[in-house]
């Protein structure tokens, strides 16, 4: 036997139409929905982001992240298609493009947004890309760029190495799609759904899961009871909620946008497209006695071939597999977080030769995961992050909070823990990533307080490839507000951050949420770099 229970995916009024009769199902785009009268009770929606109780403290620092990273607004009322930004008629300029460069200076970009008439944009809100590249060198970086509001934009870039370097610059999404994404992060938390499966004996059901789960149906209360993250299920007709015994991703919803709307996002016009100079893109630098530094760390690293090099520490490059031994040698490493960190395992594993993964037994991909090197006496774990999470299916006794997690690690000097929480959160508002970091952070500051000599490093989030689908659920948007919130929240504790997302945008392969093995070696190079930091 198997039920599935959910709510309509698309409207909660239909309670009579196609009413299968003598029954009481109703089948709406193969979605079953249980309507017994019995079972139902009102009850408010449950929101878990709009009834937070927060200190004085908190409710600040989220109002002052939230106004961080405000986006601005075109002019009210609705934009015609053939009004909004067209990145074919747009163009940009390097400013001085003859100019004398050498290595350390900056270089300045103008870049003029048009509307598909071709007629210059009276407002900001587009968002944009831009790197400097010499494809021979095998050289990049990203530049910094700066919204005047005026349908002008400037992109700053430092100028890192010598030769003939290239200016990128493409409109990852008009200010028009951008309000579109900003309105289905409010109104529709849902466009993910969740699932569980409960089960007794032979009998099984399977119900819808989310955050938030409007309408009236009867709930089962997955709450986090020590770090009270949200966690709902539609309660099964038959089953104790306590029966629940997995969790998986339901699906995507589809119809989200108006006709109009979905013009926004077409992937040969104005996704992620390239915006071309009007007069030459590239210029010569020079090369310079290099004498201090430049302390404003903008970008914080850049490509020289095909080696990742921060700005701001020196970066060893384990290009041996002995060397990662050597430097992992006695340590416990944990994991933590989504499938972007569990490319790190994946390389670590297939790269180090007696590192040799334990069979847990667990799902392919959803893990946990677990590798051993009983010679050098290393132990490397990966362990996913708890709900949401878009993974096929997780055991309910898998299901584990990094905050929890974090509050079981004794820590010491050779425990090493890295965190990336980021892609599953972007269907979501923003408070309700702020509430799970706010609770990751207070557990890494009470683990650096009991064992100092932890070491704690963060994976930012990275660019990915963007489709019209693919925009509406993970637009490299959505990541870039949420990696701009994490940063602020853990800057000024004693973590690091390896900067996955100037190393994926600033290198020369396409963008992909799992980037190539050549970026997760620079990443684990930067990584490792910290642990074995070079005695200079």
């Amino acid at each position: 036997l198997n039920l599935v229970i959910s709510r309509n995916l698309f409207s909660p009024q239909h309670l009579d139409d196609d009413t299968v009769s003598g029954s009481n199902w109703i089948t709406e785009n193969n979605v079953q929905h249980s309507l017994s009268q019995t079972t139902k009770t009102t009850r408010k929606p449950y929101c878990g982001y709009k009834q937070q109780t927060l200190s004085k403290r908190e409710q600040a620092e989220q109002e002052s992240l939230l106004a961080a990273i405000q986006w601005p607004k075109p002019p009210d009322g609705k934009i015609a298609f053939v009004q909004s930004t067209d990145p074919a008629h747009s163009d940009f300029v390097i400013v001085k493009p003859s100019g004398f460069f050498k290595v350390g200076d900056q270089l300045e970009v103008l870049v003029h947004m048009k509307d598909f008439h071709g007629k210059p944009k009276q407002y900001g809100g587009d968002y944009l890309q831009a790197r400097i590249h010499s494809p021979l060198l095998k050289a990049g970086a990203t530049g910094k760029i700066v919204d005047c509001h005026n349908g002008l934009y400037k992109v700053f870039f430092t100028l890192l190495w010598p030769g003939e370097v290239k200016v990128s610059v493409s409109l990852v999404h008009p200010s028009e799609a951008i309000q579109v994404l900003l309105r289905l992060r409010e109104e529709r938390p849902d466009r993910v759904y969740f699932k569980s499966s409960f089960k007794s004996g032979r009998y099984s059901e399977t119900t819808e899961c989310n955050v938030c789960l409007p309408g009236d149906l009867p709930v089962c209360n997955f709450t986090d009871l020590y770090t009270g993250e949200p966690w709902f299920c539609y309660k099964p007709r038959k089953l104790s909620c306590a029966s629940r015994i997995s969790h998986a991703k339901g699906g995507y919803q589809k119809g989200l946008l108006t006709r109009e709307e979905s013009l926004f996002f077409q992937s040969d016009v104005n996704i992620k497209r390239p915006i071309l100079s009007s007069g030459p893109d590239s210029v010569i630098v020079k090369p310079k006695a290099f004498t201090a530094e430049d302390p404003i760390a903008s970008p914080s690293g850049y490509y020289y071939e095909d080696q990742w090099r921060p700005r701001t520490h020196w970066i060893h490059h384990f290009n041996k597999s002995d060397d990662i031994t050597k430097c992992l040698q006695g340590k416990i490493i944990h994991l933590f977080g989504d499938s972007t960190i569990r490319q790190w395992f994946e390389y670590l594993t297939a790269f180090v030769p007696d590192l040799v993964e334990f069979n847990l037994g667990s799902p392919k991909n959803v893990g946990p995961f677990m590798s051993v090197d009983l010679k050098h006496n290393i132990l490397l774990k990966f362990r996913c992050h708890g709900p949401p999470i878009r993974f096929s299916t997780v055991f309910s006794s898998e299901l584990r909070y990094i905050a929890n997690e974090l509050n079981g690690i004794v820590g010491g000097r050779n425990t090493v823990i890295a965190i990336t929480i980021w892609s599953h959160f972007s269907t979501f508002p923003v408070e309700v990533y702020i509430r799970r970091l706010r609770n990751i952070r207070r557990s890494v500051i009470q683990l650096l307080d009991r064992s100092p000599k932890t070491l704690i490093i963060i994976r930012t989030a990275n660019v990915q490839e963007l489709g019209p689908e693919v925009s509406l659920f993970n637009s490299d948007w959505y990541s870039f507000q949420l990696d701009s919130v994490m940063r602020k929240m853990f800057s000024g504790i004693a973590v690091h951050f390896v900067d996955a997302w100037e190393m994926s945008l600033a290198h020369y392969l396409p963008h992909n949420l799992h980037p190539k093995e050549v970026i997760v070696k620079n990443q684990i190079d930067a990584f490792l770099s910290y642990v074995c930091p070079l005695q200079t």
